[in-house]
C-alpha cells in the first residue's frame, strides 16, 4: 500500500537522522509506550542511535513489554549555554569570571580597542540529537518538565508528531494526524514496514509487533471501545503474523489484578454517584483513598470502565482523583457519540477523544474541585437536554443505586474472578461485602456461579475471536492492505574475544564468549 506524503517524509526523515530523541506522553499508557517502544527497537536495528525518555514513571502494569528498562526519566540533551564576544572591535587581554550571591559574572578585559553589549550574543551548545518524535501526545505539554526544561531543544531540532486524539494541536514540523485511528500505534505500522522495505531487512520481529498490539489493544479496551474500527482489527491481524504475543498482554493488562487494586476499585465504587437529571455518573479518589489501599494513582486505569458498566441511563461518567499534591486529574468518558467527551475536557484545557477524555487542575481541594467539574459538565449537559436552570439535580448515592437494581456488584466480582485464583476472591470478600452490603456466603456462591458462566463466555469469545481474525486477514489479503509479513528466526550470533573490554548489546543478537 503506498505511503502518504507525510508518512513518506517521516521515513525520509528517520532515515537520515543518526540520533533521535523518542517522547511517549504522560501520564504513560499502553499506547504511548508501545508505539516509543516499538519505534525504538527499529531505529537500532537500523544501527542509528536512539533514546526514550517519559516524565513519568511507566505503571506496574505495563512492565511486561519487552525492552521496558531502556525507558529513562531524564533528557540529558546539551544544557551549554554559550556566550559569544565579537573581536573584530577589540583585541581580548584576560577573562575571568566571580560569583556574587546567585550571579556568575565574566570579567573581560580588552588589551586594545573598546567592547560594547552589541558585540555579545548567545546561544545554545550543540545537541546530542538530530531529531525529536513525540508519540500519543496532544500537545507539548503532556511531556511535562522534559518539555518546560528543555523547550529550546524543540525550537533547535525537527519534531515529527504522531497522534490520533482529536484535541491535538499539531505542534511538529511534521504531524501526521488521523483521528480515525484507534492508536498511534496503528498509525506506526506501515512506517515501520516501510523502513524495513528500504532496509531490505525484517526490522519488525516478535517483540516490535507485540509492543504494536499492545498500543492497539490497549486503547480500544481489548476491541471494546468505541474507537475499535475494522481497520484495528485487521491491524491487529497483520500483527499477529508477525508473531505478536496476543495472550501475554491480555494476560498482564486485564487478568492480573492486586489486591491493593482491587480494594483501590472497592472504595471508587462505594463512592459512586448518579445524577438522574443530567445523566452523569461520577466518583473520587482522595490522597487518602490511595493511602488507605496501599494503591497508586497507576492503579486506576480500569476503574472509569468499571464505572462505565454500572452507568445505564447516564451519558457522561467521570473519575475524579488526587494524582499527586496540588494536581487532580479528571477521566472522561461518554457512553454515546453524540456526547463528546473533547468538548468536556476542552473546557478544563484537556483533550482526547470524542469518547474518551482527559484533564488536568493544579488544586489542592478535592472537594472544591468536584464541585467546580459537575457545575460546568452540567451546564454543558444543560444545553445538551435543554434543562430548566431552576430544577435541582436528582442525585443518588451507591446505596441507593444498588437498591434501584442499577448498581450491582456482580460486575466488580467479575474482575477478580477472571483472574481464576478463588484464594484472591476469598481474601476480597470482605471488601466487597462493603461495597455492595451482601453477606459472605451469599458472595461466595454467586462468585461460583458467575465463575462458570465466565469459563463457558471466555471459550466462546476465544473461539470467536480466532475466526473473526483469521478471517479478517483473508480479507486484508484479498483488498492488499498489507503484504503478509515473513516471520524470520533471528538467529545472528556474534563472538566476544578476551581482548574486548566494553560490548553493546543489541536486541536480537545472541553474544558467545571465546574461550
Amino acid at each position: 500500500m503506498a505511503l502518504t506524503q507525510i508518512q513518506a517524509q517521516i521515513v525520509q526523515l528517520l532515515q537520515k537522522s543518526e540520533s533521535v530523541l523518542i517522547m511517549p506522553s504522560a501520564p504513560p499508557d499502553g499506547d504511548s509506550i508501545g508505539s516509543a517502544l516499538a519505534l525504538f527497537l527499529v531505529l537500532k536495528k537500523m544501527g542509528k542511535e536512539a533514546t526514550v525518555v517519559c516524565n513519568e514513571p511507566v505503571p506496574e502494569v505495563l512492565h511486561f513489554l519487552p525492552t521496558i528498562n531502556v525507558i529513562g526519566d531524564n533528557l540529558s540533551a546539551s544544557n551549554d549555554f554559550v556566550v559569544t564576544l565579537d573581536c573584530n572591535n577589540a583585541k581580548i587581554d584576560t577573562i575571568k569570571t566571580n560569583l556574587e550571591e546567585n550571579k556568575v559574572n565574566i570579567i573581560i578585559t580588552p588589551k586594545s580597542g573598546v567592547l560594547s553589549e552589541n558585540e555579545v550574543s548567545f546561544h545554545y551548545g550543540p545537541s546530542k540529537y538530530d531529531l525529536i518524535v513525540v508519540v500519543d501526545a496532544g500537545d507539548l505539554s503532556q511531556l511535562g518538565k522534559l518539555y518546560e526544561d528543555n523547550a529550546g531543544l524543540f525550537s533547535q531540532l525537527p519534531v515529527i508528531n504522531i497522534d490520533h486524539h482529536v484535541s491535538n494541536n499539531h505542534f511538529g514540523k511534521i504531524n501526521l494526524i488521523d483521528i480515525m485511528a484507534s492508536s498511534t500505534t496503528e498509525l506506526l505500522v506501515p512506517i515501520l514496514e516501510e523502513l524495513s522495505h528500504q532496509a531490505d531487512k525484517e526490522l519488525i520481529n516478535e517483540n516490535v509487533a507485540t509492543l504494536l498490539l499492545a498500543g492497539i489493544i490497549t486503547d480500544t479496551g481489548s476491541f471494546q471501545n468505541a474507537n475499535t474500527s475494522p481497520k484495528a482489527f485487521a491491524s491487529a491481524a497483520h500483527l499477529l503474523g508477525y508473531g505478536a504475543r496476543q495472550q501475554e498482554i491480555i494476560q498482564h493488562v486485564y487478568k492480573t489484578k492486586n489486591l491493593t487494586m482491587l480494594k483501590l476499585w472497592g472504595r471508587v465504587l462505594s463512592k459512586i454517584q448518579y445524577d438522574k437529571l443530567y445523566r452523569i455518573v461520577w466518583s473520587t479518589i482522595s490522597a487518602n483513598d490511595f493511602q488507605e489501599t496501599n494503591s497508586t494513582s497507576e492503579e486506576t486505569g480500569d476503574i472509569i470502565d468499571e464505572l462505565m458498566t454500572n452507568a445505564p441511563g447516564a451519558d457522561v461518567v467521570l473519575l475524579i482523583k488526587e494524582r499527586s499534591p496540588g494536581l487532580v486529574s479528571c477521566s472522561v468518558r461518554t457512553t454515546k457519540s453524540s456526547v463528546d467527551a473533547n468538548v468536556i475536557a476542552e473546557m478544563f484545557d484537556g483533550g482526547g477523544h470524542v469518547q474518551a477524555a482527559g484533564f488536568k487542575i493544579q488544586s489542592d481541594n478535592l472537594g472544591e474541585t468536584e464541585q467546580n467539574i459537575m457545575q460546568k459538565v452540567r451546564e454543558y449537559q444543560s444545553k445538551r437536554l435543554k434543562i430548566d436552570p431552576g430544577q435541582n439535580p436528582e442525585i443518588l448515592d451507591a446505596n441507593e443505586l444498588q437498591q434501584l437494581g442499577v448498581f450491582k456488584h456482580p460486575a466488580w466480582v467479575n474482575h477478580v474472578a477472571k483472574k481464576s485464583d478463588e484464594r484472591l476472591v476469598e481474601d476480597v470478600l470482605p471488601e466487597i461485602q462493603k461495597v455492595t452490603g451482601g453477606d459472605e456466603p451469599s458472595i461466595q456462591k454467586e462468585y461460583h456461579q458467575l465463575n462458570d458462566k465466565i469459563d463457558l463466555a471466555q471459550k466462546n469469545k476465544k473461539n470467536k475471536k480466532k475466526k473473526l481474525f483469521a478471517g479478517l486477514e483473508q480479507v486484508a489479503k484479498k483488498e492488499e492492505v498489507f503484504q503478509t509479513p515473513k516471520v524470520v528466526p533471528e538467529n545472528i550470533v556474534e563472538n566476544i574475544s578476551k581482548e574486548q573490554q566494553e560490548v553493546d548489546i543489541e536486541p536480537g543478537v545472541t553474544y558467545k564468549f571465546e574461550e
